[in-house]
């Protein structure tokens, strides 16, 4: 197991839940349509990333925008939940090997897939971030979620 990435998607799975519990007690936020669409990226995204990594099929199609926030954040969860295993059981050697990003085609992209594990924890975050900015515009406090923050609080589950 790669520890980092391991950690890396622990922390991605509480980051998202923080957010959560804002979004539940704030409803205002996913009433705003800039941060129900980037949370629906972020979703479709990790997704895609996964299964491309699992060597399962991508079908962009299946990844229709889910406007039933409930609903989203069951598959978000389940999602989480199928990354960790993965990210837990993968070999070193399954890191190094190649996966085919399909949405880069001229040049087409190939990278390994502890790169495209990587640029999944890292393009989520980058849009949490975001989402963080636009609560404050909204006049909501946004959680913390800092990597080194989760650290600092023993590493939490939720």
């Amino acid at each position: 197991m790669n520890t980092l990435l391991y950690n890396l998607y622990l922390h991605q799975s509480w980051a998202d839940a923080q957010h959560w519990k804002l979004y539940e007690t704030n409803p205002k936020t996913l009433e705003d349509e800039k941060i129900r669409k980037r949370v629906f990226h972020i979703y479709q995204v990790q997704r895609a990333f996964l299964l491309i990594c699992k060597k399962l099929p991508y079908d962009r199609s299946l990844l229709v925008e889910v406007t039933d926030m409930n609903r989203l954040k069951t598959l978000i969860e389940s999602n989480h939940a199928e990354a960790i295993e993965f990210v837990n059981n993968i070999s070193d050697e399954q890191l190094m090997e190649i996966a085919r990003i399909p949405w880069f085609r001229d040049p087409p992209l190939s990278i390994t897939v502890a790169q495209a594990l990587t640029q999944a924890v890292m393009h989520s975050q980058y849009h949490r971030g975001q989402n963080a900015t636009r609560m404050r515009e909204l006049g909501i406090q946004p959680p913390l979620t800092d990597f080194i923050f989760w650290n600092s609080k023993g590493s939490p589950k939720q």
